[in-house]
């Protein structure tokens, strides 16, 4: 027996043997085959970017995992104490490995077997942190043993407190939120430190299967479980019992928060910045650096240039009338089912689709698309609204895209039982339900805004289309077009460059220009087809006058005008030829906007900037857009007071660096005449807002483009409004109809109201009374009496040495006006720059008046705003009197053009004009 006895205890001694060598060898294996774990030390998760305005605002998040890095000592005791109670409950006493832990789950599984249950696991904090970081999800021996060892290693390397924090960062908390910090956020709205108790132990019941808990499809397994984690934390003596049942007591309220752009009205320009940080950074720098990014925009005006461009793409939809529905449903379609089908993008919000239910003599019923509740799913809820006939009116047929149809009568002159349309509420009171819903459509035509400060280039707000959810096509910085008569500023400060005054005369006549070849003639015309004669620059400007702009670009060179449009930053390469004067040439919103922004601030550059400044994930600043030296910034107040030597202490002074690109006094003498154009001028939509204003329409050849670009003393705004394709707006659609309206709302909520601040008039300028069509000195007060902007030495005199060469527009030798071969040869003041003085040698570098642009420069409807010869409709006639075939006007119908607010007055003219009669030809016509 003894002897048996015996023989076992050596077997079992040899199996523990070779047992323990066997797990030896096992042991040392794994451990050749350990990941590094001292990188942990160094280690730098993938953060999220994020976007604030320059408020400090977010505005915006950039991320592939939505994680906000946050050391331990800030994480609030009361989250660490609910994962500890959750998840490792021994974690500060342990050495990585949990002993009683593992026997716990071992006797546990044992349960879970004969129950057909999941396995549960013993895993420490410190190995979950090997997990995560180091080792694959997969469910073996080999990976549990190495998680063990690497856990252990981990506790001999790091502080408790260290493995903590790499925890609570990386853990995957559900709803793309990597982090406690994140999931704070995204579930709840709220930074860590204001966390309830309830709330806190909800986070902590998410690492065990965030999908598991999801607040919304599993809520009663969620509040089960998050009252499991309050109750363990109570055991632990976290929290007091009285702490532990309000915890129990609360409901589970979450807010989940969406992904990306967080202010719904700066998806534009939160796109727009995306793009710029990839160019400086590249995408894995953004999407995982952890960057601070801090911009220039100004979240109240962007909502200003958002709803206001959107009234405006609204209003000029409206004038062009009832395009039909979205779509019609078949009969026994589910409406619900199919409206729930069809997206509404968010930033059209409140917008909604609807079908047509019911259609009475006094409006309609509709049935609104089914809301989405916060689980994603769509309410079964049926929510029914009228629509009452005032609020259709409006939709009257288009027929051609030329004419409206008959006035609206009946809902059923508009829409069928059966029709998909879009609605929008309609409130008396913004805290009340609404009264009704207005039939509403989404405009064809698109376009842009932009609002930008003139000193510094920060783009304050922009705004590149209707809705971002239905076209990220930014047109204000993508969309290459022609800026037409946006672009004659450039050519009269050039003008004023060489000599001329506001007050110069310039005839307003026909202009007929060989191009040479089978080119044939260049006939340019303006856009009213008549002509004023002997006319300021003043007027030529304010009212927008082609043949006048022509000649003085034939007078300063086609190559001086590219010059300018480079100069200013407008385009890099413009062709030097007389058209381009007249704004063929392509530019986007962003970079005219910049160009009126040099004439508005004294002639200095200006770069538009989206970012002020970039910080990395530590917090250093590795970008900044105003890199100018200010030591004296950070000076105490007693060294300030040493450094003003006992005198009046002022505030530091920042050096100017902008690079002069204009005379200051040509600068504002241009800020002057454009004045001029919203006082009496085709900007005059904008005189309403009732402060200084400056700014310039634009209109291109059939109306394909219509602008407006102007300025305060300190904001400057653009306004852009086209057809992608480009189609013609239509008839009567100009600059000043189409844009002006839009730029005169922003600038009324912007600047209007506020006190009126003058435009900044720089040394050199003498101011002198003049009237402002003959540009003759003038005495006194009254009517079409004002103040001049000359430059020192260019004021008029009274005396006339010679009187064929007078003040007032007698048309002088072409030699008093340019003496070849003389360096300062200027025009003559008040001479009549008739077109046939002799351009100066160097005004000829690199201009070619023989060509034109590509393509044919006479061929019927060319898109480009250069004078072309092509049709063009004159808006004060109705459509068909002047040959062309547009079929019958409608029973009951009305051309576009004469509805009510069509084309506006027409600007005043000096008497003694005359019409061409259309005998010079067709040409540039639609340039207002």
């Amino acid at each position: 027996m003894l002897r048996i006895l015996s023989i076992i205890a050596a077997v079992f001694l040899v199996l523990l043997f070779g047992g323990l060598m066997a797990g030896g060898y096992m042991i040392w294996r794994l451990n050749e085959d350990l990941p590094d774990y001292t990188k942990l030390a160094n280690y730098e998760p993938p953060v999220m970017t994020r976007v604030h305005a320059g408020d400090g605002e977010l505005i915006g998040e950039f991320a592939r995992e939505r994680r906000l890095y946050v050391p331990i000592s800030a994480i609030p005791p009361r989250l660490v104490d609910a994962f500890l109670a959750a998840e490792d409950k021994n974690f500060y006493s342990h050495g990585g490995v949990d002993a009683m832990g593992i026997v716990r789950a071992v006797l546990d599984n044992v349960v879970n077997i004969m129950q057909d249950r999941r396995l549960v696991g013993a895993s420490t904090i410190t190995q979950q942190v090997a997990k995560n970081f180091l080792l694959s999800s997969d469910v073996t021996l080999d990976r549990k043993l190495k998680e063990a060892l690497i856990a252990i290693r981990l506790e001999q390397a790091f502080s408790k407190d260290r493995i903590l924090e790499l925890y609570l960062n990386e853990i995957y908390l559900g709803i793309g939120s990597y982090g406690v910090a994140a999931a704070a956020l995204n579930y709840f709205g709220k930074p860590l430190d204001e966390l309830t108790v309830a709330e806190a132990a909800y986070l902590a019941t998410l690492p065990k299967g965030p999908n598991n808990y999801h607040p919304y499809r599993h809520r009663e397994r969620a509040l089960a479980r998050r009252n499991w984690v309050i109750s363990r934390m109570e055991e632990e003596r976290f929290i007091t019992n009285y702490e532990a049942a309000e915890a129990r007591a609360a409901d589970l309220e979450v807010s989940l928060r969406r992904r990306g752009v967080q202010i719904r009205d700066a998806s534009y320009f939160v796109e727009q910045v995306r793009r710029e940080l990839i160019g400086m950074y590249g995408e894995e720098k953004l999407y995982e650096g952890g960057l601070s990014v801090r911009t220039t925009i100004d979240t109240k005006l962007q909502e200003t240039v958002s709803r206001e461009l959107r009234a405006g793409l609204i209003a000029y939809d409206r004038r062009h009338g009832w395009r039909g529905p979205v779509k019609q449903l078949q009969p026994g379609e589910n409406w619900q089912q199919a409206l729930a089908a069809m997206t509404v993008p968010a930033d059209l919000e409140p917008w909604t689709l609807a079908t047509v239910l019911e259609v009475e003599a006094d409006g309609v019923t509709v049935g609104l698309r089914p809301q989405r509740l916060e689980d994603a799913s769509f309410s079964t809820e049926i929510e029914k609204a009228r629509i009452p006939l005032s609020a259709m009116t409006w939709a009257r047929e288009t027929v051609n895209r030329i004419y409206l149809g008959p006035e609206v009568k009946s809902p059923s002159d508009v829409v069928a039982v059966g029709d998909v349309v879009w609605v929008a509420p309609v409130f008396e009171d913004k805290k009340k339900d609404p009264v009704h819903y207005a039939l509403m459509q989404v405009p064809e035509v698109n376009g842009s805004a932009l609002a930008m400060d003139p000193h510094t280039g920060r783009v304050l707000a922009m705004q590149g289309g209707f809705s971002f959810g239905l076209s990220e096509f930014n047109r204000a910085v993508q969309a290459l077009r022609q800026p037409g008569s946006a672009f004659k500023p450039f050519v009269y400060a050039a003008a004023l460059d060489k000599g001329f005054t506001p007050s110069s005369l310039v005839l307003d006549a026909p202009f007929v220009l060989d191009q040479g070849g089978d080119l044939g003639l260049w006939k340019p015309e303006n856009y009213e087809k008549n002509f004023n004669g002997p006319s300021t620059l003043r007027f030529g400007i304010e009212h927008s006058r082609n043949l006048m702009t022509v000649r003085l670009a034939q007078y300063v060179g086609p190559q001086t005008v590219s010059n300018y449009a480079r100069r200013f930053g407008i385009t890099d390469d413009m062709p030097p030829v007389l058209s381009m004067a007249l704004g063929a040439g392509e530019t986007t919103l962003m970079r005219i906007v910049g160009a009126y922004s040099i004439l508005d601030n004294g002639g200095k550059r200006v770069t538009p900037t989206l970012i002020d400044r970039v910080q990395d994930r530590f917090g250093r600043t590795i970008y900044k857009k105003d890199d100018r030296g200010c030591p004296a910034c950070n000076e105490s107040w007693e060294e300030a007071k040493e450094r003003a030597k006992g005198g009046e202490v002022m505030p530091p002074e920042l050096p100017d660096n902008r690079e002069q690109v204009e005379n200051p006094q040509t600068a504002y003498q241009m800020v002057s005449m454009l004045e001029g154009v919203v006082q009496r001028g085709t900007g005059s939509a904008a005189k309403a807002v009732g402060v200084p204003l400056a700014g310039k329409t634009g209109t291109t050849n059939d109306n394909r483009d219509a602008w407006f670009v102007g300025f305060s003393p300190n904001l400057a705004a653009g306004v852009f409004v086209g057809f992608d394709d480009p189609l013609p707006l239509g008839r009567a659609e100009t600059g000043g109809r189409a844009a002006a309206p839009v730029f005169a709302a922003i600038m009324k909520d912007a600047v209007g109201g506020k006190p009126a601040i003058p435009f900044r008039v720089p040394p050199g300028i003498t101011l002198v009374k003049v009237n402002h069509k003959t540009g003759r000195l003038a005495n006194g007060e009254g009517a079409g009496i004002i103040l001049e902007a000359f430059k020192e030495g260019t004021e008029p005199r009274v005396e006339v040495t010679a009187p064929s060469v007078g003040l007032f527009g007698n048309v002088p030798d072409p030699a008093d006006i340019y003496s070849p071969g003389t360096d300062d040869a200027v025009p003559v003041e008040g001479a009549v720059l008739d077109g046939g003085a002799p351009l100066r040698p160097e005004d000829h570098d690199g201009m070619d008046l023989s060509g034109a642009p590509d393509g044919d420069p006479l061929a019927p409807g060319a898109a480009s705003d250069n004078g072309e010869t092509q049709p063009q409709d004159n808006p004060f006639i109705r459509p068909g009197t002047d040959g062309a075939d547009r079929g019958s006007v409608p029973d009951g119908g009305v051309p576009t053009d004469r509805i009510p607010g069509a084309g506006g007055e027409e600007p005043d003219r000096s008497s003694g004009g005359y019409s061409s009669g259309g005998e010079i030809g067709s040409g540039t016509g639609g340039l207002y």
